[in-house]
């Protein structure tokens, strides 16, 4: 495996888990989004928040974007699920390189990326070029240190809105952003955990439990 790939194939990181997201208030044309019981967050319209896109604000309202549909948050209202997947029985097959690696096209945010199958990966990780290629704020990430063969290494943890493969797709996903570049985006345990993978030959099957 590349020094880059196994790098963040070394990730401490938790799993991503379904939350919740609520609308606490209205400041200033800002929304106050609690995700999880959370301290309340102001987030401005065109910002992002625990996979959510802040579309409009209005007095008692906000109308967000989750997983490619739009859904409206309204003050006093029970929290909405974060973290939506793909619907039960959807299924991807995917074939094994000339190295043996599983490799695909998707996307993340909307944008086209190539993703590599990671079982070993605890999150979904990607180089900080691509990161800011897809217009993920970097800086805004939790900072994180990795422990791995080479030593300490630092990286940033972000809540990518959307990644799609195939059929397959989830919002609100946990992802380690490394330093390094990266010639595929390692689509780890965070995306992979609600599938049963089964592989036979050079094909592995992901199915939607």
């Amino acid at each position: 495996m590349k020094p880059a790939l196994a790098l963040a194939a070394a990730l401490l990181c938790a799993p991503a888990a379904a939350q919740a997201l609520q609308l606490a208030g209205v400041l200033g044309g800002k929304a106050l989004l609690v995700d999880a019981g959370s301290a309340p967050r102001a987030v401005a319209v065109g910002e992002s928040f625990a996979g959510a896109r802040v579309l409009a604000v209005g007095r008692d309202e906000v109308l967000i974007e989750l997983g490619g549909m739009q859904q409206r948050l309204r003050l006093g209202e029970a929290p909405v699920s974060i973290g939506a997947r793909s619907a039960p029985g959807r299924s991807l097959v995917l074939h094994a390189d000339a190295g043996g690696h599983f490799t695909e096209e998707g996307s993340i945010n909307g944008r086209p990326v190539r993703f590599m199958v990671d079982t070993g990966a605890t999150t979904v990780a990607l180089g900080r070029a691509e990161a800011e290629r897809l217009g993920i704020r970097v800086q805004a990430g939790e900072r994180v240190r990795m422990h791995t063969a080479n030593g300490t290494a630092e990286g940033w943890r972000v809540r990518l809105d959307s990644v799609r493969i195939g059929p397959l797709q989830q919002s609100g996903v946990v992802a380690i952003v490394v330093q390094q570049p990266m010639p595929y985006v390692l689509l780890g345990n965070s995306f992979l955990q609600p599938y049963e993978m089964a592989r036979k030959g050079s094909e592995l099957t992901l199915h939607q439990r």
